[in-house]
């Protein structure tokens, strides 16, 4: 996560990697504008905020939703997470298999359009089965979104600057995670006093209504993502392409991502590590960050509104320190190590490893999101790192699918995260009120294995770097 000055806009990105050709034969790619990057960020850093804006307050609303329609811990814990990646394993991977083969701005306005529309029919679901099957829809309206982002953006920047694009990114995270809660908050307070109301045989619960306004800014900003100029795709070392006169059997077999996983298989000791530790990892950012809220709500006694006014102010600060933190050590590292990113990464999980256990076991509600907020600021600082690890070594002609594998680890562990600690408060704790031991216990477990596996992954990814920058050379 560069935080240097951004260097001085000319009319290219790519002067001197546009000016000099890596192969004599084939003509540069056309200029592409700083202008033109930035605002492909800016728009991507606004679906990305609609997208975590709307997680945050599905999880505010867990202790409504489980009242409402007469839910257990692990049925819940279903419905934020298995749920809701059921459809992403089926069509997540060949969705983001479009990335790498149209223009990856109209893959994300289709992709965050979808995502509206299904968080809208949310708010109509009548009873559990129902809510079910819109979550189920969910993650695949947003399996595009992360590997077309990403690959858009490797393209868009220069590889001097790609980091701090990808810092600047987090702010859609930041802005989701930190307004989520506060704004959240206010408006789960008054919907609370809403009485429901009744519209063509269906009944709306106030709550509900915060799920069908929530979906309409998305479908705005899905008609900001058809005014981004799409970049020209730079070539790399290493693509697989299929063979002349390949069978549709194949071409189909391409979109399923068989040819990614072939690559990823045959660098596996590069990314086995890097995929198991941020699946791992998952479970707590995804998984055990559902249930504060409704730890918080029983261990404490705090309501909706006062726990987002904490944790929205501490979540921004705990952000913007972790961004500034990330960047700076990152940089650091990067003058003395070939393999910063995974140096960096391995690092951070430790620290983050260390906050998850201590937090639920603090002796009242500030200190215990305070402990959570370090936590955070470790998370964020380590995210950048993470992506532009997999984004220097994937093949350009599969980096789309090949992000899609990685963010799919991250995906499916985060979200039946947030069911095994459903499953082990319901079947190992038994206790509602002592829902603390229970994300104790789970990240006492898995959190210390993915601290493992990133030191595991730093020598063989700077061993791959080291030889992609041979053969660039």
């Amino acid at each position: 996560m560069a935080l240097a000055p951004a260097p001085i806009a000319t009319d290219s990105l790519w002067d001197e990697e546009a000016a000099v050709p890596s192969d004599p034969t084939r003509a540069a790619p056309p200029p592409y504008s700083m202008a033109a990057a930035y605002w492909a960020l800016f728009v991507i850093i606004l679906a990305t905020f609609i997208t975590f804006f709307e997680q945050v307050v599905f999880a505010m609303l867990a202790e409504r939703i489980k009242a409402d329609f007469g839910l257990s811990d692990s049925q819940l814990g279903f419905l934020a997470g298995p749920a809701s990646i059921i459809c992403y394993l089926f069509v997540g991977i060949p969705l983001a298999r479009l990335a790498d083969i149209f223009p990856r701005k109209f893959v994300l306005a289709g992709g965050v359009a979808a995502l509206g529309v299904i968080t809208s029919l949310g708010g109509l679901a009548q009873n559990f089965g129902q809510f079910v099957g819109t979550r189920v829809f969910l993650a695949a309206g947003g399996s595009a979104h992360a590997p077309s982002s990403y690959s858009l953006l490797a393209d868009a920047f220069p590889p001097r600057i790609l980091t701090r694009a990808f810092a600047l990114l987090q702010f859609g995270f930041i802005g989701g995670t930190t307004l989520g809660p506060a704004i959240g908050g206010m408006l789960i307070a008054t919907a609370v006093g809403w009485a429901p109301t009744q519209h063509g045989g269906i009944t709306i619960l106030g709550w509900q209504w915060l799920m069908i306004w929530l979906g309409l800014p998305a479908l705005l900003v899905s008609l900001l993502f058809l005014t981004i100029k799409e970049p020209p795709r730079r070539m790399a070392t290493g693509t697989i392409t299929l063979p002349q006169g390949a069978s549709l059997g194949r071409r189909i077999l391409t979109f399923t991502g068989l040819d990614a996983a072939k690559a990823i298989h045959a660098k596996r000791r590069v990314y086995y590590p890097l995929f198991a530790g941020l699946a791992l990892s998952a479970i707590e950012t995804f998984g055990l960050q559902f249930w504060r809220v409704p730890f918080m709500i029983r261990t404490y006694g705090w309501n909706e509104a006062q726990i987002g006014a904490v944790m929205g102010s501490l979540t921004l600060a705990a952000s913007l320190t972790g961004l500034l933190l990330g960047g700076i050590f990152v940089e650091w590292l990067a003058k003395r190590y070939a393999d910063a990113n995974v140096r960096a990464a391995a690092i951070f999980f430790s620290c983050v490893t260390i906050c998850a256990i201590l937090a639920p076991m603090m002796p009242n509600g500030y200190a215990s999101l305070g402990v959570a907020s370090i936590g955070a600021m470790f998370g964020i600082a380590g995210a950048v790192p993470q992506n532009a690890a997999i984004q220097r070594v994937a093949p350009n002609a599969m980096r789309g699918q090949v992000t899609a594998i990685y963010l799919f680890m991250f995906t499916f562990f985060g979200a039946m995260g947030s069911f095994l600690v459903g499953l082990v408060q319901d079947y190992v704790i038994g206790d509602p009120t002592q829902l603390w031991k229970t994300l104790v216990l789970t990240a006492s477990l898995l959190l210390p294995l993915a601290t493992l596996c990133m030191i595991r992954a730093i020598r063989p990814y700077r061993e791959e770097v080291e030889r992609l920058a041979a053969e660039a050379a």
